[in-house]
């Protein structure tokens, strides 16, 4: 483990009011020195680390010029608010980030009151602005609102519909588009910077009211030819009209590593009497770290590392492989046998396996960027054409798309597929990534087929089974993390719909299990039988449509049964108490238990520990049947008592 970096002016700050106590010409060696101790700690804990690296002056230039926490500062999806958090009280802890009880890899409210509003998913920063610098117009109180989003999220179009709507919060409202990987106007060097200063200073500012005031004399045609050809010519030499039309006043670009420049430009934009402004800001993912320079993508999230090296501790080799490359393996395969089968990702090609997709087949994987809704619907537009799309989307993210998978998919019942990657809970993330409630959003619709995996083997014949069908939507659900090493067959089995697998055949206790708690479950039943309990496990394979024959037939031949499955309440166990309920199945003195994920949002934590807390593990299920049991014994005692 390295040595922790000499951080004596760093040592100074514990909040930003201590950064606005220093002169203008110690902010770089701050800079410097928060950047060595954001690598220092991220090698120590792991986590994101070069969208961290990328914003160091960002975050210095921010709370030097702002007022923050009166100003509130909005960082778009949190993950490089590392150095903000080191500057903001909470240095003493940074090691714990996403590590079980410590700091979240992301802005939480619950933290402190420097992260005014949660976040984790993406192109949610201007319209939450939006509402802080409204409600400070509204009740005429000082403050302002300063967004910071990076140019992929930029893709979204959330963002969009919140700068369309921004001109009421004039210059209450500041977003910084940190731009590090689509270069929408690539710097170069000084001049940029020169005329980022320029037009956001009050030479420039004042000068331009003067004649938009003189414009307002004249008749409307020569004002609009006026106004127009002020914002193409700073549009042609700054590259923001596009801004400008959706109500922005543009400064930039700006080369977001260098201190002063960005300092001279924000107390620029802080002081102007108009707005929105629109600061772009040019960076670089790693800055000031040779390795996650050289491979961005390798040192955007990473575990523990050798700082002088870079090297990342990946642990021991070998093992099962990863469900995310099961997935992609198999839809490779599939790609292979039929020319219709396509696949689409928003923004996640590595983290959904299709990187691996696009290198095979590089004109059949389409990244839509961060747009799940325009990927669901484009999705159902290749369906309504003939193809076949898979489209790969975390369970957490398709979310954002939910009206889509009605309305455009379900609906019409197009055969668009879903593969839903990190379903359940997953580890260091934590509750902002966890697919918890796909199965409760999912199940209700007519005409939608969802699969959960029980192992790689079931995942491998679900892709199989999801690309020969076209009788309507269809979707599988599979978590983070790896299979059980199981030998995956050369050519996948079609599952029938509908249909679950009996893995063990018991009398007492029935455990209907539903993903990759059939494990626990085969576990569970070892040690039942240890108590004399007869166990059946089934994998049921599919939550919707349910394998009624078999449901029906377990619930009136065993003692007790249990569902467990890794979603929340609405999911599986919800749909077998419906399915019991309606056919009378519990009339005779069936005792029926759902085991599922609690109501509450967990923070992050190894998976199997959130797992235990959960309650979703082999003795939780033992301890489930057990009571179940007892209480039916209490009850004939104190009958015969009676």
């Amino acid at each position: 483990m390295s040595e922790r970096p000499a951080t004596p002016l760093l040592d100074t700050v514990h909040y930003p009011s201590d950064i606005r106590k220093l002169d203008k010409s110690q902010l770089k060696q701050l800079c410097d020195e928060l950047r060595a101790e954001t690598i220092s700690a991220v090698s120590t804990s792991g986590g994101h680390l070069g969208s961290g690296l990328g914003v160091v002056e960002l975050t210095v230039a921010i709370h030097y010029v702002f007022d923050t926490p009166n100003d509130r500062l909005i960082w778009d999806v949190g993950h490089q608010c590392y150095p903000h958090k080191i500057v903001t009280g909470r240095r003493s802890r940074i090691r714990t980030i996403r590590q079980g009880g410590g700091l979240s890899g992301f802005t939480k409210r619950a933290e402190s009151e420097y992260d005014p509003f949660g976040a984790a998913h993406s192109s949610t920063s201007i319209s939450a602005a939006l509402g802080f610098a409204i409600a400070n117009k509204l009740r005429d109180r000082p403050g302002r609102a300063i967004a910071v989003i990076g140019d992929g999220s930029m893709s979204a179009g959330m963002a969009y519909e919140a700068m369309n709507n921004a001109e009421a919060a004039g210059n209450r409202l500041i977003v910084i588009l940190n731009d590090n990987d689509m270069s929408i106007a690539p710097p170069v060097g000084g001049l940029r910077n020169s005329l980022a200063r320029l037009v956001s200073s009050n030479k420039y500012l004042a000068p331009r009211q003067i004649a938009a005031k003189v414009a307002s004399r004249m008749p409307e045609p020569l004002q609009k030819i006026a106004h127009r050809a002020e914002e193409h010519l700073r549009g042609w030499v700054t590259g923001g009209t596009l801004f400008e039309e959706l109500g922005f006043y543009y400064v930039g670009p700006v080369d977001g590593h260098n201190i002063d420049a960005l300092v001279e430009v924000l107390e620029n934009v802080r002081d102007a009497g108009k707005g929105p402004m629109l600061v772009h800001a040019v960076t670089q993912k790693g800055k000031g770290y040779g390795p996650a320079e050289n491979s961005a993508d390798k040192y955007h999230g990473v575990v523990k590392f050798d700082v002088v090296s870079g090297k990342q501790d990946k642990g021991p080799g070998g093992g099962p492989p990863a469900y995310t490359a099961v997935f992609a393996d198999a839809l490779k395969a599939e790609m292979t046998r039929d020319p219709d089968v396509v696949a689409i990702t928003a923004a996640m090609p590595s983290g959904t396996g299709l990187d691996k997709v696009e290198a095979a087949f590089p004109t059949r994987m389409f990244d839509v960027g961060i747009a799940e809704q325009h990927a669901v619907t484009f999705a159902a537009g290749l369906a309504a054409q003939g193809m076949r799309p898979f489209c790969a989307i975390y369970s957490t993210f398709l979310q954002r798309a939910y009206d889509q998978v009605v309305h455009d998919v379900a609906i019409q019942n197009l055969p668009v597929r879903f593969a839903m990657d990190r379903a359940g809970l997953v580890g260091a993330d934590g509750c902002t990534h966890a697919g918890s409630f796909d199965l409760a959003y999912l199940c209700t619709l007519p005409n939608l087929v969802v699969m959960a995996a029980a192992d790689e083997v079931e995942l491998t014949n679900m892709v199989h089974t999801m690309a020969l069908y076209d009788d309507g939507p269809i979707a599988v659900r599979y978590p983070r993390g790896n299979g059980r090493g199981l030998t995956i067959p050369a050519t996948p089995q079609r599952l029938e719909i509908g249909k679950g697998r009996v893995v063990r055949e018991g009398k007492t206790v029935a455990i209907l299990s539903l993903g990759t708690r059939l494990e626990e479950a085969e576990k569970a039943a070892e040690l039942l039988e240890a108590k004399g309990l007869s166990t059946t496990v089934a994998d049921l394979r599919f939550a919707k449509p349910l394998d009624e024959a078999l449901i029906r037939r377990l619930l009136t031949t065993h003692e007790v049964a249990v569902t467990i499955e890794e979603a929340a309440v609405g999911g599986l166990g919800a749909h077998v108490l419906t399915l019991a309920s309606d056919e009378g199945l519990t009339d005779a003195g069936l005792k029926i238990r759902t085991m599922r994920l609690p109501d509450t949002f967990q923070d992050q934590d190894s998976p199997t520990k959130q797992y235990d807390e959960a309650g979703l593990n082999a003795p939780h299920i033992v301890e489930t049947v057990l009571k179940a049991l007892r209480r039916n014994d209490l009850a004939a005692d104190a009958g015969a008592i009676a």
